[in-house]
């Protein structure tokens, strides 16, 4: 992992680094967007799914006849009744151990429901509203089963069991140990320990879940409309679950409103629109209810994370020990159990120390299954050490700044080893921590604050630090393998310019709102010497773009984006030897600025690209050998994973007399290495901190102890309004990646990472002088008051 790749570049950047217009935006904003649910094609039918109202039980019967009787009903169907139409169920694409347990997992319960939502039964009827009505006509006998719902009493002695088959709850454990961390906290000064929750959190698009196969008219195949993150994937793996060759399945993700980490999933829903177009030879559709999402689409986060950390009177770190118990629900869907141990590389952050242990344990439980949520595993690891950072600094008494500045790694910009053994690429800590700190006026707030307790005000002011750093780039095939993740890392493009002299571009990536047709466009035109405007980028299409591997985790332009380059290289290679050609000189001699190919020092002849590009198609006069037309492919597999890093810092009020918590203020410095556009930089960032916040403050997927959802609506589950959220401060610094051609790093996920731990050490900051020490998120104001209230008990 310590090789790096060498960063050419053709001619100086003209449009990389410009905040061009995202060009996707009019058709989003004016109502011209194309969206799964929009997708309708003639002799449509409508699925609804018959859930389960309980968390567990056996299925005695189910009684369907009502519902085949209802107006506009085409069939009704059991899992009994569509066993024979699958030859796999809903697959595990990262069984992290070789002894992992792993459930089977139909795409309709068979004899046993795991969580409330699981689906018993599809009603295919001629519109939705019918198949809806028809679907509660359903009758289901259940025998109710007991229920665990607490993912630590899930382990304990005669715990109701989720699979009695596997006699556990207990999915897998998977360890990392780096140094001797027992004698590094032996000869520490000061050992803290701390428990943190990450509670479940939904992730609530604006677009759900939809799906729409179409039978092609011959052939055999079928086109796939559906909202994803991840085309091929759905693909390749509908094919395995159906039966069905892959080169008969064509997948389209449109317009798609919100991924999050919940459209890079393959769901039952899509199996089974899949084979009942298959059985009754029409399209069919799908569209999930904004219920259904809460119940049946996966769920972020669910981990309790045991922190301890080591480390001398003066605050140099020498050791830190996590254990982690990660809520894996009912089932696992494609990355369940990877998620906790994605962020296993994580937890030691921007820090520099001896000695490092990592241990989690996956828990089945009766709930919906967790998967990725932006930030993925990253995300906890931040909150997790950040929280113990504040509380060793309380221990130390030391301003949680210092200490932090204290033990962040020296600038580097070589692969260096971190304690958690892996290799992080490059970095520059401590400069973009002094800025957050210099942007937020540290010095001023801590004095504020001193000045507002010393009058005893009632809103009491705090600051909280967040810094992080991330494996994006998600990448690496070797890397994949080496942690039994099903899938290689790589990316894939293709080039090509037309006779008329534009470009279009076939990317693997599967934008979701990150902007690839604009960012991509810029880094062709530099490439080629070209206007953005003149070049066109396709993308979602599994028959136009039948090589990717999509988007989720940091990697569309690191990886991506990279593809795209290298392409667009090969392309701009060939037409040098062109160029080079029809003006009979020597490629070393030319000079290619502003698309023009001419012989450096001389004002003799030049070439258009455009030119070229045409000399190219015409084919009459090409070097010997050349085959016809400028076009190139391009499959990029970085070496490592790149590692975005920044400072968040957020300044908080807390009213102690009502508990409400409110973001004054929120800087952010962050650094991805080279940006493309800034703007869609900035716009990754609202988005990502907007997230962040919000699960500090506000969301939370709640259940009873039956394994009953209490947050079952909107109603119930608080996502916020943008009045909520204050006005964000973004700032960056850029640190070249050497693992990639473009330098970059990634910036999708950085703002939920580091803004969930700023808000909560800035609250606990806050009350840290009336003995408030700890919280879990959200900090709802009654949490929060009940805290004032009990730490003004014990005062007492």
């Amino acid at each position: 992992m310590t090789e790096t790749v060498p960063q050419p570049t053709t001619q100086p950047t003209t449009h990389v680094g410009r905040s061009l217009p995202r060009r996707e935006d009019e058709a989003l904003l004016t109502g011209r967007g194309t969206w799964t649910d929009d997708i309708t094609p003639l002799g449509t039918v409508h699925l609804a799914l018959v859930r389960s109202p309980v968390a567990h039980a056996r299925i005695t019967a189910i009684d369907t006849a009502a519902a085949r009787e209802h107006d506009g009903v085409v069939t009704v169907l059991t899992g009994a009744d569509l066993a024979g139409e699958f030859v796999a169920g809903i697959p595990c694409g990262w069984p992290v151990t070789e002894d992992i347990l792993v459930p089977d997992h139909q795409p309709l319960a068979l004899a046993e429901v795991n969580h409330v939502g699981d689906a018993v039964a599809v009603v295919v009827a001629t519109g939705a509203a019918a198949a809806r009505d028809a679907a509660e006509l359903v009758v289901v006998d259940y025998d109710e089963l007991p229920a665990v719902v607490d993912i630590e009493a899930a382990l304990a002695p005669g715990a109701p069991l989720v699979h009695e088959e596997f006699g556990t709850n207990h999915c897998y454990t998977w360890p990392l140990a780096v140094g001797d961390v027992d004698a590094a906290l032996a000869e520490a000064d000061v050992v803290v320990e701390g428990r943190y929750v990450q509670q479940r959190v939904m992730a609530s698009p604006m677009e759900p879940r939809a799906v729409v196969v179409t039978p092609d008219a011959v052939g055999g195949g079928f086109t796939i409309h559906t909202s994803t993150q991840v085309p091929h994937f759905v693909r390749d793996i509908l094919a395995a679950i159906c039966g069905i060759s892959d080169t008969k399945l064509r997948v389209v993700a449109p317009d798609v409103g919100g991924g999050f980490g919940a459209k890079l999933n393959v769901y039952a829903e899509e199996a089974l629109a899949l084979v009942l177009a298959r059985r009754l030879r029409r399209p069919v559709k799908w569209t999930e209810t904004r219920s259904e999402h809460h119940l049946a689409t996966t769920h972020g986060r669910g981990q309790v994370q045991y922190m301890t950390v080591g480390a001398t009177r003066d605050g140099t770190i020498l050791g830190m020990r996590i254990r982690l118990v990660a809520d894996m629900g009912a089932y696992l869907q494609l990355l369940t159990p990877g998620i906790a141990v994605f962020g296993a590389f994580t937890y030691c952050g921007l820090y520099d120390f001896g000695a490092y242990d990592f241990s989690c344990q996956g828990v089945f439980t009766n709930l919906t299954p967790t998967d990725a949520y932006r930030g993925a595993g990253r995300s906890e690891a931040a909150y997790a050490h950040e929280r113990i950072l504040d509380d060793l600094a309380r221990a130390l008494q030391m301003d949680p700044a210092e200490l932090r500045l204290r033990n962040l790694h020296p600038p580097f910009d070589a692969p260096r080893t971190v304690p958690s053994g892996v290799q992080y690429d490059s970095g520059d800590y401590e400069k973009a921590m002094r800025r957050a700190l210099e942007l937020v006026d540290y010095e001023g707030l801590r004095a504020e604050q001193a000045r507002r307790r010393a009058a005893g005000d009632p809103v009491e002011l705090g600051v909280g630090i967040g810094n992080f750093t991330e494996s994006g780039g998600l990448s690496p095939s070797k890397v994949a393998a080496g942690v039994r993740l099903q899938s290689g890392g790589w990316e894939a493009a293709t080039v090509r310019m037309t006779t008329a002299g534009r470009a279009e571009v076939v990317t693997g990536t599967s934008p979701h709102g990150q902007g690839h047709e604009t960012a991509w466009a810029q880094i062709v035109a530099d490439s080629l010497g070209i206007d953005p405007a003149d070049v066109e980028v396709f993308h979602s299409d599994t028959m136009i773009a039948p090589f990717g591997r999509d988007t989720y985790g940091s990697r569309s332009l690191a990886v991506g984006g990279s593809a795209v380059y290298g392409a667009a290289e090969k392309v701009a290679d060939k037409a040098r030897k062109i160029a080079a050609h029809l003006l009979e000189a020597s490629e070393d001699d030319l000079r290619f600025t502003g698309g023009v190919f001419s012989v450096a020092g001389t004002s003799g002849p030049s070439v258009t690209i455009q030119e070229v590009a045409g000399a190219a198609s015409l084919a009459a006069d090409l070097p010997e050998g050349m085959e016809p037309n400028l076009t190139a492919d391009h499959h990029f597999d970085p070496p490592n994973f790149t590692w975005p890093f920044g400072t968040h810092i957020a300044v908080v009020e807390v009213d102690t007399e009502t508990g409400r918590t409110s973001v004054r203020r929120f800087v952010a410095v962050d650094d991805c290495g080279r940006i493309v556009n800034p703007q869609i930089v900035d716009g990754q960032l609202h988005g990502g901190i907007a997230q962040g916040i919000s699960q500090a403050l506000y969301e939370e997927a709640t259940f009873d102890e039956a394994g009953q959802p209490t947050a079952a609506t909107l109603a119930d589950y608080a996502v916020p309004a943008a009045s909520d959220l204050p006005g964000f401060e973004l700032d960056q610094t850029v640190t070249l990646s050497p693992t990639n051609p473009l330098g970059a790093k990634g910036i999708g996920e950085s703002g939920a990472i580091g803004s969930s731990p700023a808000v909560v050490n800035a609250a606990i900051d806050a009350l840290a002088a009336r003995g408030v020490t700890h919280l879990d998120m959200p900090l709802t104001p009654q949490r929060v008051w009940r805290a004032v209230a009990d730490a003004a008990k014990v005062i007492a």
